[in-house]
C-alpha cells in the first residue's frame, strides 16, 4: 500500500504536437428534484445482515431475455471458478452489450428463483429514485481492478 501523506507525483504531459489538452471540467449534478425512499424504522441487527453475501462479480455475458421488455440474462464471474446466471429488471435503464465487461456487486447466497423459465442464482444491487415522476436506477459498478469474488463487507 502507498501512504497517503506522499506527495504526489509529477504527472508527465504527453506531447500532443503543440496543441494544449482540454481542461477536465467535472460534471455538476443538480439533485434539486430527486426524491429518496424513506429508510427502514426497523433496524436489522448484525448477525442477520452478516448472512448476505455480498460479491464483486464480473459481467462474462449480457443479453436480453425473450419475450421479456425488463429483464435480462447475466452470465458472471463469481469467482468460483463456476459461472453464475442472475437475471435483473433493468433493460429500460441498460443495453446488453454496455455491461459486458463490467464488475457489479451481487448477493450470491439468495434462493435460486426461476424467472421466465430460467433460474437467476443471486440479485444484483441497484441504487433507484426518482427525478420528478421518473424513476432512475443505477447498477452499481465498480472498480475494475476489484477481483471477482471480492467479498464486501
Amino acid at each position: 500500500m502507498k501512504p497517503l501523506d506522499l506527495p504526489a507525483k509529477k504527472e508527465e504531459k504527453a506531447d500532443c504536437g503543440g496543441i494544449a489538452p482540454l481542461p477536465l471540467v467535472e460534471e455538476k449534478i443538480d439533485f434539486s428534484n430527486v426524491v429518496i425512499e424513506p429508510l427502514f424504522a426497523d433496524q436489522v441487527d448484525f448477525e442477520t445482515f452478516s448472512k448476505s453475501d455480498f460479491r464483486a462479480v464480473k459481467v462474462l455475458k449480457c443479453e436480453a431475455v425473450k419475450k421479456s421488455k425488463k429483464l435480462l440474462q447475466f452470465t458472471l464471474d463469481d469467482g468460483t471458478g463456476t459461472e453464475r446466471t442472475i437475471l435483473s429488471g433493468i433493460h429500460p435503464w441498460y443495453e446488453p452489450e454496455e455491461l459486458v465487461g463490467k464488475t457489479c456487486i451481487a448477493i450470491v447466497n439468495l434462493p435460486p428463483r426461476p424467472m421466465m423459465g430460467i433460474e437467476s442464482c443471486g440479485m444484483l444491487i441497484s441504487a433507484v429514485h426518482k427525478e420528478g415522476e421518473e424513476e432512475k436506477l443505477h447498477l452499481l459498478m465498480v472498480d475494475p481492478h476489484i477481483p471477482a469474488g471480492a467479498k464486501l463487507y
